[in-house]
């Protein structure tokens, strides 16, 4: 789909085209048109937010969640996509579309974050998917009372947070084909930066990510003979610090790269040594060089280090996501706009987290926004609360990307 479907103007241009009186609309332009009726679905989607919220569901089961939010979109009977996924078109029923992705999923912790509307399922939006979804279901109620230059795709997307990715999914479904994509807008609130600022970087804005597991086999025996036994707790410990030399010794520093690991795993009583350790950890890479580098340097690492203490060392490779890289004329194309919305615009964020959004990213010219959650508590924290003034933040940025896309329309190529 990036090969022919549009190109993008200048961003200029772009700007004006959306504040122009458009055919059809009242005087002031599609931006300035959405930009009311979305205020006015803002209190039925803080509501909206805080009804999902409360009932959060995890990766694969939110049918609950995904038949909600499509009634409010006004699309009860949407067909199903990915599993428990939707995909909602708004507008033209021809010619390409805009779409914009919200996740489904929450994550499985149980909620501290004292609201009245807290989750108490043992699942938890602790990542904003909630807010997301309200943002979208606002927008997309408010282009349905406007005359649309483009159709404005509304994907319900599962399994953010798990494997099999559900954006990997629909990115590769035909009936997300079918509905002509031609930009992808993802919005993601962000607690590294305050309320009222959005970050909107070209090129690659989130890392791609290999998940590891590390399986260490020795010989066990008793804790007070170790000379009889072959330690693989010990080679595993001395795998996990070596690993650290990769990054800051072997990637240049200029790039950004990470080597964690998250999760040791050995034995069951203090006097015995066990005959096997295991650990899990995650691989984030910017570059593609790097990534490829680091694959091959883990597995190296780990069992050079685990003979020289006499026990085998083996990994096992998953690779998830790939690097989430933001389309530079379409990025662009957004700043003006998010500032005209009453945003500060950071140009330069990017960070070694990772978000399947990628995988739209490789097929369709798209775009991550980030926006500040106001609130210094971290993502995937039990105590994480957006206010509800971060639906109407998300809103606005989803629309920005929405009108940034429809400006950069190009007569279509055959």
């Amino acid at each position: 789909m990036r090969g022919g479907c549009t190109s993008w103007m200048p961003r200029d241009r772009a700007a004006a085209l959306v504040t122009a009186e458009a055919p059809g609309q009242p005087a002031g332009g599609l931006a300035s048109v959405l930009t009311a009726l979305l205020a006015a679905e803002l209190p039925a989607a803080i509501e909206l937010r805080h009804d999902l919220h409360q009932h959060a569901e995890l990766s694969g089961a939110e049918a609950r969640t995904a038949a909600t939010a499509a009634a409010a979109l006004g699309a009860p009977d949407a067909p199903v996509v990915a599993g428990t996924g939707r995909l909602i078109r708004i507008g033209p029923r021809a010619g390409p579309a805009v779409a914009i992705r919200a996740e489904l999923d929450g994550l499985p912790i149980a909620e501290e974050s004292g609201a009245p509307w807290a989750s108490t399922n043992g699942a938890m939006h602790a990542c904003g998917h909630d807010v997301h979804l309200a943002a979208l279901a606002a927008v997309g109620r408010a282009a349905r009372r406007a005359e649309l230059p483009a159709a404005l795709l509304a994907v319900l997307q599962p399994r953010e947070e798990t494997s099999p990715s559900g954006a990997q999914d629909i990115a590769g479904d035909a009936s997300f084909r079918a509905q002509r994509p031609v930009a992808m807008i993802g919005v993601h609130l962000q607690h590294q930066f305050p309320a009222g600022t959005v970050a909107a970087a070209a090129g690659t804005v989130n890392a791609a990510t290999d998940d590891f597991e590390i399986t260490v086999t020795g010989t066990g025996g008793h804790a007070g003979y170790p000379q009889l036994a072959a330690d693989p707790v010990l080679a595993l410990c001395q795998s996990v610090v070596a690993l650290q030399h990769l990054v800051s010794r072997r990637i240049d520093p200029t790039h950004a790269a990470v080597v964690s690991v998250g999760a040791l795993r050995a034995g069951q009583a203090a006097n015995v040594i066990p005959a096997t350790a295991t650990a899990a950890g995650t691989i984030r890479t910017l570059a593609a060089a790097d990534r490829e580098f680091l694959r091959a340097a883990v597995p190296e690492t780990v069992a050079d280090t685990c003979r020289a203490y006499g026990c085998h060392g083996a990994v096992t490779l998953t690779p998830a996501e790939p690097a989430l890289v933001n389309d530079p004329a379409l990025t662009a194309a957004c700043q003006p706009l998010l500032r005209d919305a009453g945003f500060r615009v950071d140009t330069e964020f990017r960070s070694c987290g990772a978000d399947d959004f990628s995988y739209y990213s490789a097929v369709v010219p798209s775009v991550m926004l980030f926006v500040g959650s106001g609130t210094p508590v971290s993502l995937h924290h039990p105590r994480f609360r957006p206010p509800d003034d971060a639906v109407g933040q998300v809103a606005a940025a989803m629309l920005a990307g929405y009108l940034a896309a429809v400006a950069g329309l190009a007569t279509p190529r055959r």
